[in-house]
């Protein structure tokens, strides 16, 4: 994990760790020499306790410090863990089921869309996917209608599609933060994961992202926090260095900003007095987009976008397409000359077909 000169000075010091690594070590040495020496059962015993109590008092623990659970370091330590509530039917039809589902989200109750297909269900469970939404404006949310059209076609694919409402999104708990400046959503998508792989129709080991726009970053940053995901798509996503941001922004007229009294306003006003806008060379900064850690990261990632998206630049997949270049991770940018930031049109089609069969594949 990489600190901060503030988060150091609150800690215990390098020195003194670097001490009291050191008496860890001599410590743990004499004991294990005592350890081996003696025959006396209760000799042994009581060596066992002095050395666990010397580790607990001497291992050093990193201090938190405020919006930590923004930084890929947090997300990648921290553990995830859930499953569905129960299942109300909601509609069906030759080729699936439909249910309203809910999953805990570190106590918050997250609903969403949750479809089955019809039919035998493959050995070992059906492949799945976690659906992300992109930017709606959270009071406009409606969770049986925002993105039907885009569930329905992976559905009938043969996936478990679990599109989630993002915290505070239509009657899901919480506060919608956003994106970019908070940790939240990748929360609920990892514990969303966490929730399917608890389930006895799902695949534990197939389970995907897939997210447009906002959800791109989402997408992006829960696939890099996470060992357990392997395979993501992302439809005209935005925002993966944040040094793009600041070069290509986002032209969305949809966008409502906070009100000057929202939790979410009051939020980003402490996020911006405590380490100021987003600079590249900050020790906190650095720590946020996953860009900065893909060092040994694998995966499978396909990303689509069209040439004339008006809202969210092209340029946010190019410059990902490049970065990614150099990793392990294998990537692939489809571009298509129509469709608009919804890829619309044949673009849709094609980009959906494109989509199925990527997460269907083993």
């Amino acid at each position: 994990m990489v600190y901060t000169e503030k988060m150091l000075k609150n800690s215990r010091g390098v020195v003194e760790i670097v001490i009291l690594v050191i008496v860890l070590i001599a410590t743990v040495a004499l004991a294990t020499y005592f350890y081996l020496d003696s025959e006396n059962k209760d000799v042994k015993e009581e060596v066992i306790t002095k050395v666990q109590e010397v580790i607990q008092v001497t291992s050093p623990t990193p201090t938190p410090f405020p919006f930590q659970d923004m930084t890929i370091p947090y997300l990648q330590n921290r553990e995830y863990e859930s499953e569905l509530g129960e299942l109300e039917k909601v509609s069906e039809n030759a080729s699936y089921t439909k249910y309203l589902a809910s999953f805990d989200s570190d106590g918050l109750q997250v609903n969403g869309t949750l479809t089955i297909p019809k039919g035998d269900q493959p050995q070992g469970g059906w492949p799945a996917v976690v659906f992300l939404h992109g930017y709606i404006p959270p009071q406009d949310y409606e969770t049986l209608v925002n993105y039907a059209s885009y569930v329905d076609p992976l559905a009938k694919e043969g996936l478990v599609v679990f599109k989630i409402d993002l915290r505070g999104h239509a009657d899901s708990e919480g506060v919608a933060f956003g994106a970019y400046f908070s940790g939240d959503y990748i929360v609920d998508v990892l514990n969303a994961h966490a929730a399917l792989q608890n389930t006895e129709f799902v695949n534990p080991g197939r389970i995907g992202l897939w997210g447009h726009s906002m959800a791109g970053n989402v997408v992006f940053r829960s696939l890099i926090a996470s060992d357990e995901i392997d395979k993501a798509v992302i439809w005209a996503g935005a925002v993966y260095s944040y040094e793009d941001f600041d070069e290509f922004s986002i032209s969305d007229s949809s966008y409502q900003p906070p009100t000057q009294e929202s939790e979410r306003r009051k939020r980003r006003v402490e996020l911006a007095e405590t380490w100021g806008a987003f600079d590249s060379e900050s020790e906190f900064w650095v720590q946020v987009p996953a860009t900065n850690y893909l060092e040994g990261v694998e995966g499978d990632l396909r990303i689509h976008h069209a040439v004339n998206d008006n809202v969210v630049s092209i340029d946010y997949s190019r410059n990902l397409d490049r970065i990614l270049d150099d990793t392990q991770i294998n990537h692939q940018v489809y571009q298509y000359t129509s469709g608009g930031h919804n890829l619309t049109g044949t673009s849709f089609s094609q980009a959906m077909q494109r989509s199925a069969d990527f997460l269907n594949t083993p």
